[in-house]
């Protein structure tokens, strides 16, 4: 336990679950303990405190946090685990009936988690369990740069628009805005310390500033662009309605990536509506046009649920056709899991695995048809490319990285220099059997 090492020889580690949301926090939480004179380690090294920053988006997402949190165990049965993030957040009670737990933390109390974890003598006490309870998300953080080259900072926590199908407004609350100010500052910090991507997170980032007089989405990224020297902006996720005209000019400057994901979930207006989603089928596809229109390389990247309840053969037809006619740079498809405390675990009409199983195939064969397309098309073109990772293949020394608008890419690694964390243009000349881009450094 903490209490039987000295915290300046203590090593620490965080196993990070999920959404970008998480990895932003993940990295506020990883200054923490440095700053408390821990050392991070790798998360499959044995750690003097372990961390597991949880999803619960689905009954598969929890059961990994669990399977984590006991490998954690094993891995240094003296360890102090801790189990942070959405799970913390929903079921508190099930994760401290654990033997392998020590400490629980749902999202609102990260902000207290390191100081309580150092602080704590692990005793063997299970009062000593921290309960959820509200709290301020929203205060000013720092995020040190850990051996990556793109950050995620978090602009907006929490969500008011229930889907009839999502556990997230019930494990974030409401929706709160951090202010442009903080944001600006956190950037320069960013950018002082070796970033050279900053990827805005949040849970509804359209409805950024709605709780700040005279802030917007549109506000805050012009700021940004205006006001600090990043090389690279990119926004996680938007809502079709949420991609005005105004938030679209600001793609003059071509510091923001041109990558736009937008969850669909369907393409049945129906089937939308007894999911709670703002949007039609029909309005969806028009903001595609309107970005194509713009930017016509822009990567366009989409979620879609199959299965949910009470969607017919017609239904699932209706989300073929639309995907099929989008032409996605990539696809997230996931078959819809029934999740306690939403609506629709109590809908009428669920669906047997095996319908589902067949739908999820059909598309997922579709997305894996409009990637390799995506990226075909894209041969011949020059993008700037993010470089983040080397390794030998094939025998080579290759560098890879990730284009603006989302292409995963490899080229020879350069001996003259190191291309980690730098930005250059490469030309995109093949597909790798991978899956992966291979590009010319220019």
């Amino acid at each position: 336990m903490l209490s039987e090492i000295e915290a300046n020889s203590a090593t620490f580690a965080i196993e990070t679950h999920g959404c970008k949301l998480n990895q932003a926090d993940t990295l506020v939480l990883a200054r923490e303990f440095a700053e408390a004179g821990l050392t991070q380690v790798g998360e499959d090294e044995p750690a003097d405190v372990y961390v597991v920053n949880s999803c619960t988006v689905t009954h598969v997402a929890d059961r990994k946090a669990r399977q984590s949190l006991r490998a954690a165990r094993r891995r240094n049965p003296n360890a102090t685990i801790v189990a942070t993030g959405c799970y913390a957040q929903r079921s508190p009670a099930q994760l401290s009936a654990m033997a392998e737990i020590d400490l629980v933390f749902g999202n609102v109390d990260k902000a207290r988690l390191v100081r309580q974890v150092v602080e704590w003598r692990g005793d063997g006490d299970r009062d000593n369990i921290v309960p959820c309870a509200v709290g301020d998300d929203t205060a000013e953080y720092t995020v040190p740069r850990i051996g990556r080259t793109r950050a995620m900072v978090k602009i907006q926590e929490g969500c008011n628009q229930v889907c009839a199908y999502c556990i997230v407004p019930k494990v974030r609350g409401r929706e709160q805005s951090v202010p442009p100010d903080a944001l600006v500052r956190e950037i320069r910090r960013l950018v002082d310390g070796g970033y050279r991507e900053v990827v805005l997170t949040g849970t509804q980032l359209g409805s950024y500033g709605f709780d700040i007089a005279g802030a917007s989405l549109a506000g805050l990224v012009a700021d940004i662009l205006g006001r600090t020297d990043v090389e690279r902006l990119r926004v996680s996720s938007l809502q079709p309605k949420e991609i005005t005209a105004e938030l679209l000019r600001l793609w003059d400057d071509d510091r923001l990536c041109a990558h736009f994901h937008m969850p669909l979930q369907s393409g049945s207006d129906r089937i939308l509506g007894r999911m709670r989603r703002r949007y039609t089928a029909a309005e969806y596809a028009e903001t595609v046009e309107r970005i194509r229109a713009r930017l016509p390389h822009a990567g366009v990247t989409a979620d879609v649920i199959v299965g949910f309840p009470g969607e017919t053969d017609a239904d699932f037809a209706a989300t073929y056709r639309l995907c099929d006619a989008i032409g996605f740079s990539d696809m997230h498809v996931f078959p819809y899991s029934v999740r306690p405390g939403t609506s629709a675990a109590h809908y009428d009409g669920q669906l047997p695995p095996p319908v589902k199983s067949e739908r999820l195939n059909a598309l997922l064969s579709l997305a894996k048809t409009q990637a390799h397309d995506f990226r075909r098309g894209s041969l011949g073109m020059v993008r700037p490319v993010l470089w983040e990772s080397v390794a030998l293949r094939s025998g080579a020394e290759c560098v890879t990285g990730l284009t603006d608008n989302y292409m995963r890419v490899r080229a020879r690694a350069q001996t003259e220099r190191s291309l980690l964390n730098e930005i250059t243009d490469a030309r995109l000349t093949a597909l790798e059997d991978d899956g992966v881009v291979r590009a010319e450094i220019i």
